[in-house]
């Protein structure tokens, strides 16, 4: 109900959604919808990914939000609209010129929300656990003001599934009838929820109220939802962005001593030659490397980083440009 109220109310343009699920059968009926930001997700490490991209995004956001002087997604929205209507578009403050193949900043445009639907996450707390955990506190932490939202659901409320970490940080919760009161504290901290009746009767807890309030949940049937998503199909195709299930793009995000899956072992199989090209151009830019072998700009500046880390080039400076230390390679 909570989805088909977003995708009655809003257009792609003002909300976007990365759906988890890893019983492939609740949310996968959404597949193709206009609003998706990512095909439906069912491999569990393609949602560490997914969630891993919204750190990113978030702080990103915040970045943005900071250079404008304004503190929170609809602050931003107006102020972009409102320069747009002057004739006078406001340019990425963030861009800079190694980062793109674009000669200048491109204009920024109108964010939508986004809201992060998991359907069990006990599953995805079984298989990748502690790594998740942190993720989704970050997220919950602090994404709010960057339109970023949350939606956890789980049959199986224990407290390995709803960690404390997980409860400090997620204040708004709704409870569906429960077997025993010790699963009605572990939601609601409180009993209540083992007395309710079934069939979409519930205990709606809102941020910063003791009280819960209990409220009945409206059920909507498969062709209700296969019609609507039909309907929003029609109007057009999903513009997914392949980086959120991507583990190379969304490694700059790690969390703190998380090292990428492979380690540092990994050496991508362009890092020689793309030293042979930096070292003989002496131009050590992303955009330059991204360029010469046609690959993606994540791909590029880890390269890049990777020379940095070995000495080959130098940090980048106050201007992002940085100096080639190591000498040309030998000519045969």
């Amino acid at each position: 109900v909570m989805i088909l109220s977003l995708l009655y109310k809003s257009t792609p343009e003002d909300v976007r959604m990365i759906m988890i699920d890893p019983k492939m059968l609740e949310l996968s009926v959404y597949e193709g919808i206009p609003h998706l930001l990512a095909e439906v997700v069912t491999d569990m490490k393609e949602a560490a990914n997914a969630l891993r991209w919204c750190v990113g995004e978030m702080e990103r956001r915040y970045k943005l939000m900071s250079a404008l002087g304004v503190r929170n997604l609809k602050g931003y929205n107006a102020k972009i609209k409102q320069a747009i209507a002057d004739g006078e578009p406001i340019k990425d403050p963030l861009w800079r010129t190694e980062d793109s193949m674009l000669d200048e900043a491109p204009d920024l445009e109108k964010l939508p929300s986004i809201v992060v639907v998991v359907d069990e996450f006990a599953d995805m707390m079984m298989i990748v656990g502690k790594k998740v955990e942190e993720l989704i506190a970050r997220i919950a932490q602090k994404a709010r003001a960057a339109g970023i939202h949350l939606v956890l659901a789980t049959q199986r409320p224990s407290v390995d599934v709803i960690t404390g970490l997980i409860k400090a940080n997620i204040p708004t919760r709704i409870a569906f009838q429960v077997s025993s009161k010790i699963d009605s504290r572990t939601i609601l901290d409180q009993q209540g929820a083992e007395t309710l009746l079934g069939m979409g009767d519930m205990l709606y807890l809102p941020p910063g109220s003791p009280v819960p309030t209990r409220v009945h949940g409206a059920f909507v049937d498969d062709h209700e939802v296969h019609a609507v998503v039909a309907d929003w199909k029609k109007r057009g195709e999903p513009e997914y962005i392949d980086e959120i299930l991507n583990p190379e793009s969304t490694a700059e995000v790690l969390l703190p001593g998380e090292q990428p899956e492979g380690g540092d072992q990994e050496v991508d199989a362009f890092y020689d030659e793309a030293v042979a090209f930096v070292t003989e151009t002496r131009r050590a830019s992303v955009s330059s490397v991204q360029r010469k072998f046609r690959i993606g700009y994540n791909r590029a500046a880890r390269l890049v980083e990777q020379m940095e880390q070995s000495g080959v080039v130098t940090p980048a400076g106050h201007n992002g440009n940085r100096e080639v230390l190591a000498p040309p390679p030998p000519r045969d």
